[in-house]
């Protein structure tokens, strides 16, 4: 029997989306794909947005279904797009995100050093295109922007790509914070090429200033907010110490995929070697890690006899975190030295331990960066002109970097 492959799916965001292609259905019924259904799109932010809890998954969906109608929206503009290009742009943003470890960016920084996402992502489209026969070749090439034709790797890759349009709106819509709405229709029936390169046109000028000013909000009320801030460098703090106890020969319960990741140094190069003799190889067992593995770890971590291991599973388990202070100015050296000392006091631990219970470092936001990738406006006499040139609205301030200054620690500290 075949089966129907042109799917419907009914999403929150945008109603009704329909699959068109057969092959974009089954890179979606892939497990690679699937996996994504187990990770949390935004992480541990549904410590502070209990609603928060929809996955990369969606979000991959969301953006396919806006890469259709910026496809089809340039297509009926004149803009020459072959039935080719449009399956494998759209195949590129389905799979962008492919690469993310459980809770996003935890793992990128505490069980893997120097590989990002995007490199992993990069990897797995090429395992997918191996075992599609050759299917996915265009879209890597759109993917590292290698394709002749530029504007389609803005699509997917860009400071107004169809994946920040869909994020935006689809964590608005699940945190209730609506400062980050934007007209992500509008957007798209806007959108232009020329000197092959992706513009707005003019008439949509007002929703890119919205756009911007959506983004910059959204990352210092949803993104980086301060107790999400909080949570994340715990977990961080938490697979730090499972991977020091685990590398110095302490057992602690894990899924198979995550106690390889917890007793090997993990580089960009462990994941084209193989592990083991039978030819298991890390970005296989990458594929096989989720947030569930993390969870469900922390679970019984919260009891080991590590006090340190056992008190921040706990702490992230049960939602009992660090308390954190976020101010514009760098903490003085007297004030970490204080805090040091507190710590160091009450808990009688070594100085080499002092870093699990007190994190500081910065944190950085900017809505638009005016450089090599820029927001252009077409205007009405044809010419194009950069979005702050363009606008009337002073957005100086939105190309600037901020950058903010935090320090955590245990609330006992407080305690007098």
């Amino acid at each position: 029997m075949k089966t129907n492959k042109k799917k419907i799916i009914n999403d929150p965001v945008f109603g009704f989306i329909t699959i068109q292609s057969e092959f974009i259905y089954d890179l979606i019924e892939h497990p690679f794909l699937q996996r994504l259904r187990r990770i949390k799109q935004l992480g541990l932010s549904s410590i502070v947005f209990p609603g928060v809890n929809h996955t990369r998954f969606e979000h991959a969906i969301g953006a396919v279904h806006l890469m259709r109608l910026a496809i089809s929206g340039l297509v009926m503009k004149g803009v020459e797009i072959t039935d080719e290009e449009a399956e494998a742009v759209t195949a590129a943003i389905l799979l962008h995100d492919i690469g993310h470890g459980p809770f996003s960016h935890a793992l990128e920084h505490s069980l893997v050093e120097g590989i990002s996402h995007e490199v992993i992502s990069l990897l797995l489209m090429e395992e997918l295109n191996r075992q599609f026969n050759g299917r996915l070749e265009m879209a890597i090439r759109i993917f590292k922007n290698e394709y002749p034709k530029k504007f389609l790797h803005q699509l997917v890759a860009s400071q107004l790509d169809v994946d920040r349009l869909d994020y935006l709106r689809r964590d608005s819509f699940f945190s209730g914070v609506t400062e980050g709405t934007i007209g992500s229709d509008r957007i798209i029936k806007m959108l232009n090429v020329r000197n092959d390169g992706l513009v707005i046109e003019h008439k949509g000028i007002y929703s890119i200033e919205k756009f911007l000013i959506s983004r910059r909000l959204m990352y210092w009320q949803v993104y980086l907010h301060k107790t999400v801030l909080s949570a994340e460098n715990m977990l961080v703090k938490v697979l730090r110490r499972a991977k020091e106890l685990v590398m110095q020969g302490h057992g602690l319960f894990a899924t198979p995929a995550l106690q390889v990741f917890l007793e090997r140094k993990i580089t960009k190069e462990c994941f084209t070697k193989p592990v083991y003799a039978n030819q298991e190889n890390i970005l296989e067992l990458f594929v096989e890690l989720d947030d569930s593995d993390l969870i469900s770890a922390m679970k019984q971590w919260q009891h080991h006899e590590d006090k340190i291991l056992s008190y921040l599973s706990g702490a992230v388990i049960n939602r009992k975190l660090f308390r954190i202070k976020i101010q514009n100015t760098p903490f003085s050296d007297k004030e970490i030295t204080e805090l040091r000392n507190k710590i160091i006091d009450r808990w009688t631990m070594d100085k080499n331990e002092l870093d699990y219970f007190l994190i500081h470092d910065s944190i950085t936001n900017f809505a638009y960066a005016s450089g090599s990738d820029k927001i252009n406006i077409l205007m009405k006499d044809g010419s194009v002109r950069e979005i702050n040139e363009a606008s009337d609205v002073n957005l100086s301030s939105l190309l600037q970097t901020v950058r903010k200054y935090f320090v955590c620690y245990p609330k006992e500290l407080d305690i007098k």
